[in-house]
């Protein structure tokens, strides 16, 4: 049942599973434990739509390269579902077994751990059950790039989707305007306590369960683990260390602009670099988008006129140096955009402040950084995508001169994937969670969501984030009922 704390406080005194966290990660684990028949509790700090009160508490400063923060995350049932696209694509098995440049190592498990959670991820956010993630197009003939591959999702909004669900699943309680302020933890014993929740005029009490689980983002998560005093205190984190590390967003370059061959059709193309291409080059994954701009349409006694010069400007090659009422891009004229793997690095951070917000929570400073390696990655693609186009007949590509000159600054945008800062590793020295999820030095905490991500990959995070939330609650479920079998 959905209960609305700011105006009903009925905790039960205590439950086997408390979620921190009602998006799509939260939501998926909190109906996974309660139809198994554990009593679970799913505690969201928005309402049922957008308030301006509850997105403040996301706000924070950024550093580095800016990234947004505030804007690209959504604090209200069903999360940054409510804003989604719906693209949908799985890891690779590759992703599992090549590590990352650096001190880091990548991910502790292979990809056969995840696997065969995707067809029920499938099923989560409404893709054919069988269907085959598609290639829009062939790859290119050199063997670094094939085509990419994935499935759309409606997409899900799973607030609205799960309404029914999280209403009337037994043994769930979902309370939104609930927020997390605090972590307890208990040094001797290992295990979290409880958690403190608040309502929005700073009513306060303990929330007890036998296991707790973060899913609030992957800035979210770090900031209430920074946060909690008892587990700084206890030497399960620190506030330079791992928590809040290894910040990492996939990366929208502009690489630049093509011209298409006469005869290439102008569909849009799609391709995702092979494991041919990150082995030769020790770079990182990325898909790159080639898409051809639409010809500009003029009206009124204007449009001979701009026509006229439109056609003028693009036969003499000057149309980048003439700027017009309305700009236009010459027939046949695409543009390049990216979604690029970002490697693991220590400087990329979510650290603490010491400002609070309205509920009394330290807020955070988002320090977007890339590494050598990133910008390796964006030559290596930009450059042999270049040659490929040429070899391949296609057009023509020009490069921006800053993806081929790593001393000038990019011109990029983020994609609000936003991931790392709780990462998994076999060792406390590596990583915050273990392979199971749980918090290095505690018990019964785990962290679900894109913030485990050791490496992200160059696929959009949603569908690897609900295998992992499945894969979650198998563990959760049998270890609460061999903890059950052990007490009979």
């Amino acid at each position: 049942m959905i209960k609305d704390y700011q105006a009903q406080k009925a905790l039960r005194d205590s439950y086997d599973v408390c979620i921190v966290g009602a998006g799509p990660a939260g939501i998926t684990l909190a109906l996974q434990l309660a139809q198994a028949g554990w009593q679970v509790v799913l505690i969201e700090g928005g309402g049922h739509e957008y308030t301006s009160d509850s997105q403040a508490l996301y706000e924070c400063s950024s550093t580095g390269i800016d990234m947004f923060p505030h804007e690209t995350r959504l604090r209200y049932l069903g999360g940054t579902s409510n804003h989604w696209a719906g693209r949908c694509r799985p890891f690779e098995a590759s992703d599992f077994a090549v590590p990352p440049p650096g001190d880091l190592p990548g991910w502790p498990i292979d990809y056969a751990q995840i696997e065969r959670y995707l067809p029920a991820a499938m099923a989560i956010v409404d893709l054919p059950q069988g269907a085959d993630f598609k290639a829009i197009n062939v790859g290119l003939n050199g063997g670094e790039f094939d085509a990419d591959r994935f499935l759309l999702s409606p997409p899900t909004r799973f607030a609205q989707k799960y309404a029914t669900a999280l209403e009337q699943t037994p043994g769930l309680d979902v309370f939104i305007n609930c927020n997390c302020v605090d972590l307890q933890f208990d040094d001797a014993s290992g295990h979290l306590k409880h958690v403190v929740v608040s309502d929005y005029d700073l009513n306060r009490e303990p929330l007890h369960a036998s296991h707790f689980v973060l899913a609030t983002g992957a800035i979210e998560n770090a900031r209430q683990l920074l946060n909690s005093e008892s587990l700084l205190d206890a030497g399960v984190i620190s506030k330079d260390g791992l928590v809040g590390g290894c910040f990492m967003e996939h990366l929208n370059i502009d690489m630049g602009t093509f011209i298409l061959s006469r005869g290439q059709n102008t569909e849009t193309r799609q391709y995702f670099t092979s494991d041919a291409f990150v082995a030769e080059y020790q770079a990182g994954k990325g898909n790159v988008l080639a898409e051809v701009l639409s010809d500009v349409r003029t009206y009124g006694r204007t449009a001979q006129v701009k026509n006229f010069l439109e056609n003028l400007a693009c036969e003499m090659g000057v149309a980048s140096k003439i700027e017009f009422i309305a700009k236009f891009s010459c027939p046949g004229d695409g543009v390049l955009s990216t979604l690029i793997e970002q490697f693991p690095s220590l400087q990329s951070r979510v650290s603490l402040l010491d400002e609070k917000d309205a509920l009394g929570v330290a807020k955070v400073n988002v320090h977007w950084a890339l590494s050598a390696g990133d910008r390796h990655t964006i030559k290596c693609i930009g450059s042999e995508l270049a040659k490929q186009f040429a070899a391949m007949g296609l057009g023509f590509v020009k490069l921006n001169d800053f993806v081929y000159d790593t001393e000038v600054p990019l011109k990029m945008a983020p994609h609000a994937h936003h991931m790392g800062t709780t990462r998994m590793a076999a060792l406390a020295e590596h990583g915050v969670v273990d392979p199971d999820c749980k918090v290095f030095g505690t018990e019964n905490l785990y962290v679900a969501g894109s913030s485990i991500f050791a490496t992200g990959g160059a696929s959009n995070p949603t569908m690897p984030l609900l295998q992992f939330a499945l894969r979650l609650a198998d563990h959760l479920n049998d270890k609460m009922k061999a903890a059950n079998s052990q007490a009979v």
